[in-house]
């Protein structure tokens, strides 16, 4: 079944009642909408005036559910996941740690394979040149230590934006403001699932960065990152982007990332299941049952 992402973007009071979320009107406290619990995977709370009851996150939680909050730029910036979100979790924590540098290296450069080849494959979907990235895929060592990956990032993004000046910067013109909020949206439901296959997602195959909380999840988001892209190129080739904004509109559209149709392991699946199997297929690799984590291709 595929699982919901919930938006609240005006004042509500949320609470559980009988296996449900209920929405209510904060003030009268009328009902305004339900929905079973077992059907969420991720709420987004973007309102200084809703107010959640401590029974709802707790079984959101429980339920291994990404409780998001975004701050007042309306910008995801924290991330709510359970401590326990597998059954045999210590001994999947033992296994990760365990991992030696090689078998780390080697799966960051099939990681890097897999984004540079969507990447491309979105460039084509958009009807644009790439050969330029092909060209660099057979470049890709062990470890990337010729930073393959930068190389193709900044050839890659001159092609989609160049004419209009982009750089693909946090702060930057937009679409920047809405390559991160796609890219947010993302990451949690990365960590969701790392945490549901039993890892940490705080430690990372590549990313390192001690300030860094969701190593693991920044690095096995990458290949989905062009998914993210699609989705941001679509509303700004429609003129639907303006100016740095997001609103209402392109976020119900962002959002959708969820539940976008990709091709993993030759079969059709919402990205937020495809999600599930690549991090247990991750989890298989630090196991040594499996050599190849299993990414996502566009499906056409």
């Amino acid at each position: 079944m595929i699982k919901r992402t919930l938006y609240f973007g005006n004042p509500a009071y949320l609470h559980k009642k009988d296996q449900q979320l209920k929405v209510a009107e904060p003030e009268t406290r009328t009902e305004k909408a339900t929905i079973p619990l077992e059907d969420i995977a991720i709420v987004l709370l973007d309102h200084p005036q809703i107010t959640i009851t401590h029974a709802l996150m707790a079984d959101l939680i429980e339920r291994n559910v990404g409780l998001i909050s975004c701050d007042s730029t309306h910008l995801p910036t924290g991330l709510m996941l359970p401590l326990d979100g597998n059954h045999v979790q210590t001994e999947r924590f033992r296994i990760q740690i365990a991992a030696s540098e090689p078998l780390l290296k080697n799966l960051w450069a099939q990681t890097i394979k897999a984004k540079i080849e969507n990447q491309a494959a979105m460039l084509k979907r958009a009807g644009m040149e790439n050969k330029q990235l092909l060209a660099l895929i057979p470049q890709i060592k062990t470890g990337d230590p010729e930073n393959t990956e930068g190389r193709a990032a900044a050839v890659y993004w001159k092609l989609v934006y160049g004419e209009h000046g982009f750089t693909r910067n946090r702060y930057g013109i937009e679409p920047n403001s809405h390559l991160n909020y796609c890219y947010a949206i993302l990451r949690a439901i990365v960590a969701r699932a790392l945490v549901s296959s039993g890892m940490l997602p705080t430690l990372g195959i590549h990313h390192r960065n001690k300030y860094n909380a969701y190593c693991l999840a920044d690095d096995i988001m990458e290949p989905y990152r062009p998914f993210c892209d699609e989705l941001v190129y679509q509303l700004f080739s429609d003129g639907m982007i303006e100016n740095e904004n997001i609103t209402r509109e392109q976020k119900a559209k962002l959002l959708s990332i969820a539940t976008c149709d990709v091709l993993i392991d030759g079969k059709k699946s919402p990205l937020m299941i495809a999600l599930s199997r690549t991090t247990n297929s991750l989890f298989e690799c630090f196991e040594g049952s499996r050599r190849k984590i299993v990414y996502p291709e566009f499906y056409n």
